[in-house]
């Protein structure tokens, strides 16, 4: 099951990965606002559903039309329930794909986010035919860093953030 009209991606014993739609502006608004995601990844001032709409449609939507892949919205399986996001980016300011994800925070610390990336990083291989993919964190995020660990990526140094004086620390992996 995924939200209407959504292309499914992945199904994991608990999860289903699908493209974002606009039915799922309302979710966006949740996800973007939630304090840690400001902190760690940036504030994207989506404060309504139009400009989520505008977020997804310039995001994950151009993402999956240009590269076939993007962030994807992680949802329980056996209710549908908006969890959060993980998928792939191509960024330009990154060599490689960059793994990606967050979570409401109701939903972290329960295994879904090692379940959802584990899935995408498989994908990033088979489907997608990447030799190597990265990952990108603020250096105090110590929960996405353990995560990265435990997903095999091994810390290669920092790389420039949005903010010039917020460096971000940068993980790799060669797949599969």
């Amino acid at each position: 099951m995924s939200a209407a009209g959504a292309a499914t991606i992945a199904v994991t014993p608990r999860l289903t990965l699908s493209e974002l739609t606009y039915d799922d502006a309302a979710f966006i608004v949740r996800l973007l606002n939630d304090p840690d995601w400001i902190r760690y990844i940036g504030d994207r001032n989506v404060r309504d559903e139009d400009g989520a709409r505008g977020y997804l449609e310039r995001g994950p939507m151009a993402m999956y039309a240009k590269h076939g892949f993007g962030l994807w919205r992680l949802a329980r399986r056996d209710d549908d329930e908006p969890l959060g996001m993980c998928g792939l980016i191509k960024r330009d300011s990154l060599p490689d794909v960059d793994v990606g994800f967050a979570l409401l925070p109701q939903y972290r610390r329960l295994g879904y986010a090692e379940e959802a990336a584990r899935v995408t990083m498989a994908l990033a291989h088979s489907r997608y035919g990447l030799a190597r993919v990265v990952a990108i964190a603020s250096p105090d995020n110590g929960p996405s860093r353990r995560l990265l660990e435990k997903l095999g990526m091994s810390f290669e140094g920092t790389t420039p953030g949005a903010d010039p004086d917020d460096p971000t620390v940068l993980y790799a992996r060669a797949l599969p």
